[in-house]
């Protein structure tokens, strides 16, 4: 049975083991250190994306041919899980690289793939990605963004909302209608926008519970006239590649959600192994044991399915919309488990910023929405059940 391949992709090789040791060892040492101070401080974590540019592991899944990493779709989740599982707004430099990069690699030609993927990968520059707007969150199709053609350009009106990492990065994956008479859903294509396009602006950070040291803006177009070659894939396609683009990418927040949800659970543990209460370590007390017990098993489970979504991204298996809608969803919800749970064993300490544990729980919370809500996946997993 060993012989057979999806037995090897569900299981991690030698490789992906020597990378997670990599990349940990950069966590601990580089990043850690700088993630109290970066939530406190709502500071994009500088050290982090210095510290990730000189390893190669802003950017993994760059193809070797643009000069990246060329790491497969679980190699880029180890990565992004170890670096969660110490600082989440970190682990969104690697993450958001690959998000508002992947409709390029899917759909881009050699040419607009080489003069953007190159520069990501050489670490000049960041990636993000501009799907919602203020009425248009799970409902993208009722976009109202609008690119209207003018020669052999296009004229970008409109805005996108909660765009993670905005004003760092210097490159955007844009959704706008391009045909509004078409189709619903159909009318609708992708564009690459640059940070110094003119009349490109951005609004002021959110002020949100969670993951601080990732800016959160709004994008604002202002007739922002973008070159006919920077659109990505033919005219029209745009959702559709903006869909393909979320089957791969829930999965990585699934990995997020697990290196949030393991960094809680290692905090726990030592913590309960040192605190004494009637005399006693309270970890040797049965329902702390089972506390620890109940998290580390869904924390398991969790890690599990986001590995098998991972490889069937890495293969674009048929399945992988499923699969990547139930790694995200169950991975959320577990992390948001664990964390809350990972506070109650800390008691009154797990309160207070003194431990990690508390900005944890808060980093949590956004699994569950982000890159569709939870909701949104148990529908697509239901309708590709009754399909």
């Amino acid at each position: 049975m060993s012989g057979n391949p999806d037995f090897d992709l569900f299981k991690t090789t030698d490789d992906h083991e020597e990378l997670r040791g990599a990349i940990r060892a950069i966590a601990e040492h580089q990043i850690a250190p700088h993630a109290a101070s970066v939530d406190h401080d709502k500071r994009f974590p500088d050290e982090a994306l210095s510290a990730l540019v000189a390893s190669d592991f802003h950017a993994p899944h760059v193809p070797e041919e643009y000069g990246g990493m060329g790491a497969d779709a679980l190699a880029t989740c180890i990565v992004i899980e170890e670096v969660a599982r110490v600082c989440a707004s970190s682990s969104l430099i690697p993450a958001v690289n690959k998000l508002g990069s992947m409709p390029v690699i899917l759909g881009g030609d050699d040419e607009i793939k080489r003069k953007y993927l190159t520069p990501l990968a050489k670490g000049d520059a960041m990636f993000s990605y501009g799907l919602s707007e203020r009425e248009a969150g799970s409902d993208t199709a009722s976009m109202k963004t609008r690119a209207v053609r003018d020669g052999d350009d296009w004229i970008l009106n409109g805005q996108k909302s909660w765009i993670t990492n905005a004003g760092v990065s210097e490159y955007y994956t844009v959704l706008a209608v391009t045909d509004p008479d078409g189709r619903r859903g159909a009318n609708v294509s992708a564009f690459v926008v640059e940070k110094s396009d003119e009349g490109f602006t951005f609004g002021e950070p959110e002020r949100k519970l969670g993951i601080k040291g990732s800016p959160t803006r709004e994008l604002f177009f202002d007739n922002v006239r973008i070159p006919g070659d920077r659109m990505i894939g033919p005219e029209g396609t745009g959702l559709k590649l903006a869909l393909r683009t979320l089957d791969h990418t829930r999965v990585t927040i699934g990995a997020q959600a697990v290196g949030i949800a393991q960094g809680a659970l290692d905090y726990a543990i030592g913590y309960v192994k040192e605190r004494k209460q009637f005399g006693k370590a309270i970890a040797e007390f049965q329902a702390i044991q089972f506390m620890l017990a109940d998290m580390a098993m869904e924390l398991e489970a969790a890690r599990q399915m986001v590995y098998v979504a991972a490889a069937k991204s890495e293969r674009q298996d048929s399945d992988l919309g499923f699969f990547g809608a139930a790694a995200k969803c169950f991975a959320g919800d577990v992390a948001m488990k664990i964390t809350t749970d990972a506070v109650q064993l800390l008691g009154g300490a797990g309160y207070v910023e003194d431990h990690p544990v508390e900005r944890m729980m808060r980093d949590a919370k956004i699994t569950q929405i982000y890159e569709g809500t939870n909701q949104i996946q148990r529908l697509v997993m239901g309708r590709m059940l009754v399909k």
